[in-house]
């Protein structure tokens, strides 16, 4: 059940030591997060520096019911960018067709920007299903 919640394109949203929290893309693959950076972000800085990190990927459906959260937590490493993974996580938010793809994604994948990715093999994941009856005042009747 959640390898299935997290291979949807979520947001998650990263804690570092200090603390700062951003939103962001990611992979899940093979029980770890992938989330790709660069010089662009303070991120990578901020992991070299304190690597305990914390994040949550969570959706929060009105209309559904569906509400449902995963949090993770461990010691991040940068590990050197590749073109086949960084495509995959693309992919999966923004579609196949590359030539649709904003530039700044393109230049991503194919040009020399310093790219990195933040890995996460949590030591601490937790699943929880929050989700109620949608259309009862209150929730679950």
């Amino acid at each position: 059940m959640i390898d299935a919640f997290l291979a949807r394109p979520l947001t998650a949203r990263v804690a570092t030591d200090g603390p700062t929290v951003r939103p962001t893309w990611y992979l899940w693959e093979d029980g770890a997060f992938w989330i790709l950076s660069g010089p662009w972000s303070r991120l990578p800085g901020l992991v070299r520096a304190r690597p305990r990190i914390a994040l949550t990927v969570d959706v929060c459906e009105l209309a559904t019911g569906e509400v449902v959260q995963v949090l993770a937590r461990g010691e991040a490493e940068l590990r050197p960018f590749d073109v086949a993974r960084g495509r995959r996580k693309l992919v999966r938010y923004l579609g196949g067709d590359e030539g649709r793809w904003d530039p700044r994604f393109r230049e991503y994948l194919h040009g020399d920007v310093e790219a990195v990715w933040i890995h996460l093999r949590p030591s601490r994941l937790v699943m929880k299903d929050l989700s109620y009856e949608a259309g009862f005042p209150g929730g679950r009747a």
